[in-house]
C-alpha cells in the first residue's frame, strides 16, 4: 500500500520572517494526535515556539481530535515538547534570547520511519518594506511563469 506523504506548510512564516537557521525536531504526541497527522488534519499557522524551563515546546499547534477516537481523544490545541539534542536546544536557546529574533515552525512531516517531525527556523521579523518586495517578487514570477506558458 502507498501512503501520501503528509507535508502541512507554514506559508505565512516565510512572508513575515527571515529564515536564519533551520532544523528538524521530533515532537512528543499521543496515539489520536499522530493518526490526526497522517489524515492531514493539523494547522501550524498560529503555532510558535517557546522555552518552559529549558525544554522547547510548541504552543497553538492545532491537531484536530482523531474522529474515530473514542472518550481518550487529545485536547487541540494543547503544548507539545519538541526534541532536539542538547547542543541544538543550547543553541536555540541563547539565539533566542537576542533581540528580534524567535523559533517559528516551519513545516509539519512524516518522516520515512513514520514519525512526525517538525521543521523549525530561527528567523527575525521582516520590514515593511521587505514584505512589499516579497510580494513584488512573487507576482513578476507570476507574470514570467505566464509568458512563459504562451
Amino acid at each position: 500500500m502507498i501512503e501520501d506523504k503528509v507535508y502541512i506548510k507554514n506559508k505565512k512564516a516565510y512572508f513575515e520572517y527571515h529564515i536564519l537557521d533551520k532544523y528538524v525536531a521530533g515532537i512528543k504526541l499521543l496515539g489520536t494526535e499522530i493518526k490526526s497527522i497522517r489524515e492531514g488534519k493539523a494547522n501550524i499557522n498560529d503555532a510558535f515556539c517557546t522555552f518552559i524551563s529549558n525544554q522547547l515546546y510548541v504552543r497553538n499547534l492545532h491537531i484536530s481530535e482523531y474522529s474515530f477516537g473514542s472518550f481518550y481523544n487529545h485536547e487541540a490545541k494543547r503544548d507539545r515538547v519538541l526534541l532536539l539534542n542538547k547542543k541544538e536546544l543550547k543553541k536555540l536557546l541563547t539565539r533566542g534570547e537576542e533581540k528580534g529574533l524567535t523559533i517559528v515552525p516551519l513545516a509539519l512531516f512524516i518522516s520515512e520511519r513514520g514519525f512526525a517531525k517538525l521543521e523549525i527556523g530561527l528567523a527575525q521579523g521582516k520590514k515593511t518594506f521587505d514584505k512589499r518586495d516579497t510580494m513584488k517578487e512573487r507576482d513578476t514570477k507570476i507574470e514570467m511563469d505566464r509568458a512563459m506558458k504562451r
